[in-house]
């Protein structure tokens, strides 16, 4: 098998003009792709500025529920500064807290999907 990459992480969301505005509008993801899949569903793909991995809001896989995502970790080089940053905006984060794996924060999104704010050891993404 040679798996190089993760491409796609799928966010269930229940309303995904809601979920848009939080990944654009509070996090700064970047909008790569809105298009329509059908009457009632719209493909909906964000990343964070220079990442290759994106996400996508889904409403579609039934045994996906809104805030059923948890502890995926966004590594930034500089906690201190993207927490202030992401507070000014109005997210609520956790204090920032330190373990042998990194210094980190955590939030959640519109429905509860939580996710994890990390500076490794030394500022270095792992």
């Amino acid at each position: 098998m040679s798996i190089t990459s993760f491409e796609i992480l799928s966010v269930p969301v229940s309303d995904q003009e809601r979920a848009l505005g939080f990944y654009r509008d509070i996090l700064g993801f970047m909008l790569v792709r809105s298009e329509p899949m059908g009457p009632d569903v719209r493909w909906i793909q964000l990343a964070p500025a220079g990442c290759a991995t994106t996400i996508a809001l889904v409403t579609w896989f039934e045994t996906m529920r809104p805030g059923g995502l948890q502890g995926v970790m966004l590594n930034v080089t500089n906690i201190d500064a993207d927490h202030a940053v992401l507070a000014a905006r109005g997210l609520v984060l956790s204090e920032i807290k330190a373990e042998s794996w990194g210094r980190y924060a955590t939030f959640s999104d519109p429905d509860g999907n939580g996710w994890i704010l990390r500076e490794p050891p030394g500022g270095v993404a792992a």
